[in-house]
């Protein structure tokens, strides 16, 4: 997926500079998700933001959109992430029983944004294996070395 950086910047009346520090941060999902539907026909939009899932497949699928920032990606449920959150191991079960996997992007690359199709047999491989961090958090440099490689369908 690529972004045209400049064209932003002159739509947003802002610097290039200010919308890649903007891009590159974890708020770009909401607009990676748009477009992950307006580009694969069929996909359809969660019907609100607390629906448990991002993206509908035109299978019935239900996929998480997720971005690979700097600190790297997490794959436990969002209302474990944060200041005073806790990761919840029967919550994290419960999130992996009720999606078919993760869009993942690395928007650490922005304009150019690698997208990793996830499915949730993988995630739960890596988390069995101990592959992934305490909380289900893992660097982006150990997910781009070592799980990347490893995703199968």
């Amino acid at each position: 997926m690529t972004w045209d950086e400049m064209e932003l910047a002159r739509a947003f009346k802002v610097s290039p500079e200010d919308v890649r520090e903007y891009l590159t941060d974890g708020r770009v999902s909401f607009i990676i998700e748009r477009r992950l539907k307006w580009e694969n026909p069929g996909w359809q939009l969660a019907p609100s933001e607390g629906a448990g899932y991002d993206l509908l497949d035109p299978d019935g699928g239900t996929w998480e959109v997720r971005s690979i920032t700097r600190q790297g990606v997490y794959f436990n449920p969002s209302n474990q992430v944060g200041s005073g959150r806790r990761f919840d191991g029967d919550g994290f079960q419960l999130k992996m029983s009720g999606i078919k996997g993760f869009i993942l992007s690395d928007i650490v690359g922005f304009p150019i944004v690698d997208v990793f199709v996830v499915p949730i047999t993988n995630v739960l491989r890596w988390h069995g294996r101990r592959l992934l961090g305490a909380n289900a958090k893992v660097s982006r440099i150990k997910f781009l070395s070592t799980l990347a490689p490893d995703i199968r369908f």
